[in-house]
């Protein structure tokens, strides 16, 4: 495949991963660089997914994080220029990888997406169902992850999915907008997939109504215009709004004991709920278990969208622009990971502070990179060699480690290097090595030279006092935490 991509799949086990997988592993032509399994279940056996045919597979648990967190955790997992999200319900064509490399191609630089080209199969037989017809819709939806490919680069600019929406809705019209606020443009690939109509219980149409609070969330981030923006309908949210009017009216005015006005409320509660339910009924096979259905939810789904939206007005009152994860932390080391023991050269020494190594695995878990930034003036003054700093670094790397990037600086205080923090030459070069925006990067250190060498590179720091922390750099830190795994929860709360 001429394009470097790798395909992201989060799935949360369903059977239709083996459908997805078998389609992939049975098509023709160049693979991509890599397939991604996003294993969002809370819990359970690892999945089978190897099987002849695929491309190099990765699979990866975030311990159910949702459907953001799961796409967030695949792209962060990838190094290639391009990621192509597939939901783990669809079918792709057999040219799906040829199309796939064509859209791709050549794409000029300010085009950050490709949307694929989705179609849903409805019965033939018989009128859809409502459950199918809004299935169906997808077909004509615009910037859905069922199938579409994002630079890496473009992610990463926008901190990725935002975890704030916990279902699989609206998060990718989120992404799709901020994306193209940046000024990118989103553009439509020739590939096809098929997305077929998943079967569902008879409540579906009550649970989604959770929705509602998400497109509060979505006019908070995005204003009013959002959804022309989005290319997304308003929906009947008025009219449910109207329906559970009259409803609590005709309850509380039967409580006030005015049975008249009572009774007027009632009926147009009553007709509202009618008109509804037909609008559900007259377009659908008009089965005997559909029309059951329609009639039970339609009363129910008018007070409980508006009670969705109003969880949403209560619980969005305040939101900032997400921020998301760093593409890279950068720790000191002496003080910072490890106990501070003054120019060692003994790898016996190196000793993790408490909580070091849960505080690493927790970024590397989310799919932050992690690196060491470490000022080693003893080899300049002749009190330990390179050699005895390089085994010092392989014993943090054992007991700490892998770690993505390691700098090194032996020089002085008065060498005039480039490096030595508080320069921000290490900050730069590690970020340079892993091609990543220094913007996107936080350093984590326990005197004031780290967070001034974070501030030089561009980068945000934080810093964790510890007994040797002068007072001035306390009070002059943007940012400080009590420990190193605070320090770290801050970060993975997006607090850098």
């Amino acid at each position: 495949m001429p394009v470097s991509c790798t395909v992201v799949v989060p799935t949360i086990g369903r059977p239709s991963l083996d459908v997805l997988l078998d389609a992939l592993a049975a098509m023709p032509g160049p693979r991509p660089d890599g397939l991604v399994v996003v294993d969002d279940r809370p819990a359970g056996p690892p999945l089978t997914v190897e099987r002849p045919g695929l491309p190099p597979v990765r699979v990866v648990r975030t311990g159910g994080g949702g459907p953001a967190r799961a796409r967030n955790l695949g792209w962060r997992t990838a190094r290639t220029e391009w990621i192509a999200f597939l939901d783990d319900d669809v079918v792709p064509d057999p040219d799906w990888y040829q199309r796939l490399a064509a859209d791709l191609a050549g794409l000029p630089a300010d085009v950050a997406g490709s949307q694929g080209r989705v179609r849903v199969p409805l019965p033939e037989d018989r009128r859809p169902t409502d459950w199918e017809r809004g299935t169906a819709g997808l077909a004509t939806s615009a910037w859905i992850t069922a199938d579409l490919a994002y630079r890496r680069a473009a992610l990463a600019a926008v901190g990725g999915f935002d975890e704030r929406f916990p279902r699989a809705f609206r998060e990718d019209s989120d992404l799709a907008l901020r994306v193209m606020d940046t000024g990118a443009r989103l553009v439509r690939g020739d590939r096809w997939i098929t997305h077929p109509v998943r079967p569902v219980d008879r409540w579906v149409s009550v649970r989604v109504q959770a929705g509602n609070a998400d497109d509060v969330l979505m006019r908070r981030l995005h204003g009013p215009g959002w959804r022309d923006r989005a290319e997304a309908a308003l929906g009947r949210r008025p009219q449910h709004l109207a329906v559970t009017a009259a409803g609590l009216a005709a309850l509380g005015l039967a409580a006030a004991r005015r049975p008249r006005p009572a009774l007027a409320a009632a009926l147009a509660w009553a007709a509202g709920t009618a008109e509804f339910a037909w609008a559900r009924i007259a377009p659908g096979p008009r089965e005997r278990a559909e029309v059951s259905t329609m009639a039970l939810t339609s009363a129910a789904i008018p007070p409980l969208a508006t009670w969705h939206w109003l969880r949403g007005v209560v619980t969005h009152r305040r939101v900032t622009p997400w921020r998301g994860l760093p593409d890279l932390v950068l720790f000191d080391r002496d003080g910072t990971l490890v106990r501070d023991f003054p120019y060692n050269g003994d790898p016996e020494l190196v000793k993790p502070v408490p909580g070091a190594r849960e505080a690493v695995d927790a970024l590397r878990a989310r799919g932050v990179r992690v690196g060491v930034v470490s000022n080693q003036s003893g080899v300049a003054r002749g009190i330990i060699t390179r050699e005895q700093v390089d085994a010092c670094m392989a014993r943090l790397d054992e007991l700490l480690g892998p770690f993505d990037t390691v700098q090194v600086c032996p020089h002085g205080p008065d060498d005039g290097c480039s490096c030595r923090k508080p320069a921000p030459g290490m900050v730069k070069a590690a970020c340079a090595e892993l091609d990543v925006d220094p913007a996107r990067t936080v350093v984590v250190g326990d005197i004031g030279a780290d967070v001034e060498a974070a501030a030089a590179a561009g980068a945000s720091g934080i810093l964790v006092p510890t007994p040797v922390t002068r007072r001035q750099e306390v009070a002059a830190a943007p940012r400080r935490a009590a420990t190193l795994s605070a320090a770290v929860g801050d970060v993975l709360a997006g607090r850098w």
